[in-house]
């Protein structure tokens, strides 16, 4: 009976710290979504980026186009020679010019990855209807400054760390490991100089730091709801 109890209270208040931690979780996530304007982001139907790509020396023109609810071309202008990413909804495909001019289909890894270049709204916005499940870890001080940290892990058991800074709530870096080529490693994304566009505030600047280097991409141009014709997202013809 004095087990069962023990057992009792002990479940009770378990349940009730994780209430506690499921509502500081979502309540860090709500003000993250009221500064960044994501009911705005919401409403978006498609999504244009200009930026520049500079990584091991060079600084390579970047196009990306995104196009609800599942397409996505991203251009990189690599000396001259044009890399492309795409998703039309159905399949992965990509032209890298070191493999030759003809487009080749995206699988595994680089797929799931391309996939996840669709989603407009972040992993973390809604999250539990994805199917994953959010963590508030604690607060900790990178660099002089003091962030959340939350855990995120999908459905499939990939964790990624999310820190948002506590003043601002806006995403300040984000921690995952990712697969390709046979290996895991660690990247590091640091977000900076946010910018609101459009009622929507996203960083202008991001660094990623991986064992293969360090490479930054700054945006120079954004623009929300552009008309794209669904045929610039289909793989052409070899």
């Amino acid at each position: 009976m004095k087990k069962s109890v023990i057992t009792l209270v002990a479940t009770t208040i378990i349940a009730i710290a994780n209430l506690a931690s499921a509502q500081s979780v979502n309540e860090v996530l709500d003000n993250h979504f009221k500064a960044v304007g994501q009911e705005k982001l919401s409403d978006v139907k498609s999504y244009y980026i200009k930026a520049k790509v500079s990584q091991m020396g060079m600084e390579m023109p970047m196009e990306m186009k995104i196009k609800k609810p599942d397409k996505f071309v991203m251009t990189v202008d690599v000396q001259g020679q044009k890399m492309i990413q795409a998703f039309d909804g159905e399949k992965g495909w990509m032209i890298f010019p070191m493999m030759g001019p003809d487009p080749q289909p995206l699988e595994g890894d680089q797929l799931a990855q391309v996939k996840q270049q669709v989603n407009m709204e972040g992993e973390l916005y809604n999250y539990a209807e994805k199917k994953s499940t959010a963590e508030l870890i604690g607060k900790v001080n990178i660099e002089g400054n003091e962030l959340y940290r939350i855990k995120l892990t999908t459905e499939n058991g990939n964790a990624k760390d999310y820190f948002i800074d506590t003043k601002t709530y806006y995403i300040n870096r984000v921690k995952a490991k990712v697969s390709g080529q046979g290996q895991t490693v660690d990247i590091e994304q640091i977000m900076s100089d946010n910018k609101t566009v459009d009622g929507i505030t996203m960083p202008m600047k991001i660094e990623t730091k991986s064992p293969m280097g360090t490479g930054t991409i700054i945006m120079e141009e954004v623009r929300f709801n552009e008309k794209f014709d669904d045929a610039i997202f289909k793989q052409p013809a070899k």
